[in-house]
């Protein structure tokens, strides 16, 4: 029975170690600002005293944004890509859709052999 005990207990440990053997996802590349510390807090302090508060329940984001595209356009967007966003929302995540669809062939043919020069 101890035997046992211990055999679980091994197997379990071993198990729980492999789980924490990965690297972790770090990104190595430094970062490069392109404003100095100065200017990041001056524009901090003119965001602090402009008065708007964008934690607020009532803040709007969408307050300044205007659309490039007519009411039209998007509509026509919207019917052209409506199939496929279908597609991709249904039951099999679009795999079907995504098999069947035409890809542009973006290298040539592939052969099993290249041909011998000069015969």
């Amino acid at each position: 029975m101890n035997r046992k005990i211990a055999l679980t207990f091994a197997i379990a440990s071993v198990a729980a170690a492999s789980a924490f053997a990965e690297t972790p996802m770090v990104d190595t590349h430094p970062f490069k600002s392109a404003m100095t510390r100065e200017q990041v807090q001056a524009e901090l302090q003119q965001h602090r005293t402009s008065g708007v508060d964008t934690f607020a329940d009532g803040y709007n984001q969408l307050t300044g944004f205007r659309s490039t595209l007519t009411r039209a356009e998007v509509k026509a967007a919207f019917m052209a890509s409506r199939d496929e966003v279908s597609a991709l929302n249904g039951e099999d995540s679009g795999s079907r859709f995504l098999a069947h669809r035409d890809m542009p062939r973006t290298y040539g043919p592939q052969l099993a052999s290249l041909p011998i020069v000069g015969e």
